[in-house]
């Protein structure tokens, strides 16, 4: 008998988690029709606007650029880059100069620290040839 109470309770616990699931889905069917950002930007008209853009290319639009023409592009795409970088401000740039000066004096010491040593050692172990 005390197995058949046991089955029940599992019973009833397998409708309760029944109906979280079917909760659950429900909310899910409500948010299918947004688009999921999977960490992008991504929105419904820019999902539009991609799919408009995606129709067969004419032959004028698919010509080769010649070699000046790539040239000037590439050099529209990289002052299009650099204007959305955010530049340091003139104190952000001395303290990270001063970080990266103090990190590269701190490592030199360490690396030449453990040069010396090593050089004493292998001295001491194969001797002193003078």
């Amino acid at each position: 008998m005390a197995d058949k109470k046991r089955r029940g309770e599992d019973a009833g616990d397998d409708r309760l988690h029944d109906e979280v699931v079917d909760d659950v889905a429900d909310d899910d069917a409500t948010d299918a029709e947004e688009p999921v950002s999977r960490g992008g930007t991504v929105t419904r008209s820019r999902a539009k606007a991609d799919s408009a853009d995606s129709k067969p290319k004419t032959k004028a639009e698919t010509d080769r650029v010649g070699l000046f023409g790539r040239i000037a592009r590439f050099i529209r795409e990289v002052v299009a880059e650099l204007r959305k970088v955010i530049w340091p401000t003139r104190k952000e740039l001395l303290t990270y100069t001063a970080v990266v000066v103090a990190f590269v004096a701190v490592m030199l010491t360490i690396v030449a620290g453990l040069d010396f040593a090593f050089a004493k050692g292998v001295l001491w172990v194969f001797g002193n040839p003078s």
